[in-house]
């Protein structure tokens, strides 16, 4: 089996394809902290993309509420158990990958994975919110129930070695050269679920009515004509931005995803140790253990949790996050400049100025001029 590097998880690693880099990644950074879990992204992904007939059950863009929360229900728990041990020495992965950890099984597929039954796609808000009781069926934890959560935003990874292409019998998924971003060939697909069965984040969904499998494609439409996907523009936390991801050592510091997770190492991978080199990348939240977030997001996570703790003294770092949810188009580059943070398009145009921080008036309590008591109204 041909080896492929992963500069996420430090090593090379198997992988039944010979690398075949696209000519720029798609990629994009969430940050946890800023999410309301208010669901836009979910219903402006699910209004554009899945309204037809056996797409009833279909988010290809949900945020849950961890850590109990999952659609399908403990994709997360279920991926992790299969796979089996994973170790870290300093930043490389020394554990197995859920391809290399399918080599040694018995079936002959090329990826570890399972098939969610019907049950566990039935409930997409299952944990949200929860704070004090139990999940009476079908979890998969033993620990107490603890005193925090955090919102989860999940999306297709668009992995530079996905799980999905590596594991289709029919060869009906492929990465777009242009972009990076994962389709599958709905003419191609004869509906064997082995992508629903291997993709560890469960981004695979199988349509009964059509017998095919459908995908987030990054709304890749709008992507060709410089916009950011709806997902990102429809955030009413603005915790969203796009971009494209290079190699660490080709890394473009004035690209915001390279400067979020090359430059300022404030954004990681989700589960790095699947070996997938996953193109999401997340700002991790900042209040819950660091034992659970090294799971989640590997060994740097706590440089990460630190760097953001300094944005507030970094105008640059502040900057990226200001342009968060500040135009539609995709920003190529962008500068600080002054007090301003300034994006712009692949020419090189200015198509977003925000201010670092928000102006803040305040009002006299009496205003003379109408005879009026404000009190604490700005």
């Amino acid at each position: 089996m041909p080896k492929v590097f992963n500069w996420q998880i430090n090593r090379e690693m198997e992988y039944p394809y010979e690398a075949a880099p696209p000519k720029q990644q798609f990629a994009a950074v969430f940050d946890t902290n800023k999410c309301i879990a208010c669901q836009t992204c979910s219903m402006i992904c699910k209004n554009a993309w899945t309204s037809g007939r056996g797409q009833e059950y279909m988010l290809w863009n949900n945020v849950e509420s961890k850590p109990y929360g999952g659609y399908p229900q403990q994709w997360d728990m279920q991926a992790l158990s299969l796979l089996g041990p994973q170790t870290w020495e300093g930043n490389a992965y020394s554990g197995k990958t859920l391809i290399e950890a399918a080599m040694t099984g018995t079936d002959g597929r090329p990826v570890v994975g399972y098939t969610p039954d019907s049950m566990e796609w039935a409930n997409p808000n299952l944990g949200e919110d929860e704070a004090a009781g139990l999940i009476e069926t079908g979890t998969f934890f033993g620990m107490p129930h603890p005193v925090w959560s955090f919102y989860l935003q999940r999306v297709c990874n668009h992995c530079s070695y996905p799980a999905c292409l590596a594991s289709c019998p029919r060869k009906a998924i492929y990465k777009r050269q242009e972009d990076g971003i994962v389709l599958v060939d709905q003419e191609r697909c004869r509906g064997y679920r082995e992508c629903v069965r291997s993709c560890p984040f469960k981004k695979m969904m199988y349509n009964i009515t059509t017998r095919v499998s459908e995908k987030c494609i990054a709304c890749y439409p709008r992507v060709e004509q410089g916009l950011q996907p709806y997902c990102t523009v429809g955030c009413i936390g603005r915790i969203r931005v796009n971009g494209w991801i290079h190699a660490p050592q080709e890394a473009d510091l004035e690209n915001p995803v390279d400067f979020l997770v090359h430059g300022r190492k404030v954004a990681l991978a989700l589960y790095p140790q699947f070996g997938l080199m996953n193109n999401i990348y997340y700002v991790p939240p900042i209040h819950v253990p660091a034992g659970y977030l090294r799971q989640m997001f590997g060994p740097g996570v706590e440089r990460a949790i630190e760097a953001y703790r300094r944005a507030k003294d970094d105008p640059e770092m502040l900057g990226v996050f200001m342009l968060m949810g500040a135009t539609e188009r995709w920003i190529e580059k962008f500068r600080v400049i002054g007090d301003d943070a300034i994006g712009y398009d692949a020419k090189g145009d200015e198509i977003a100025r925000v201010p670092l921080k928000e102006p803040v008036h305040i009002r006299p309590n009496y205003d003379s001029s109408r005879l009026v008591f404000r009190h604490n109204t700005p």
